[in-house]
C-alpha cells in the first residue's frame, strides 16, 4: 500500500441514544486529519445547498482581506 493510501478509520459505538454523550464523536473527529475534517464539512455545505435548491456550482469559500496599520501621529 502506498503511503498516500491510508486505511479508513472504522469505529463503532453501541448503546441507547439517550444514554450517549458527545465523547465518542469528539474522539472520532480528533482521530481524523485536517483533510478528512474539511472534506466532511464541505460535503455538509453541498448537501445543505442542494436541500435549499441552490446551485452548488456557485459555492466557494468566502475570503475577507483585512489590513491593520498604525495611524500616523
Amino acid at each position: 500500500m502506498d503511503a498516500k493510501e491510508k486505511q479508513p478509520l472504522v469505529m463503532a459505538r453501541k448503546g441507547r441514544i439517550e444514554e450517549m454523550d458527545r465523547s465518542f464523536d469528539l474522539y472520532f473527529w480528533q482521530q481524523q486529519d485536517a483533510t478528512a475534517r474539511f472534506s466532511a464539512a464541505w460535503d455538509l455545505v453541498l448537501w445543505a445547498a442542494k436541500v435549499k435548491g441552490q446551485d452548488v456550482s456557485q459555492l466557494r469559500l468566502q475570503r475577507t482581506v483585512c489590513s491593520f496599520q498604525r495611524l500616523p501621529r
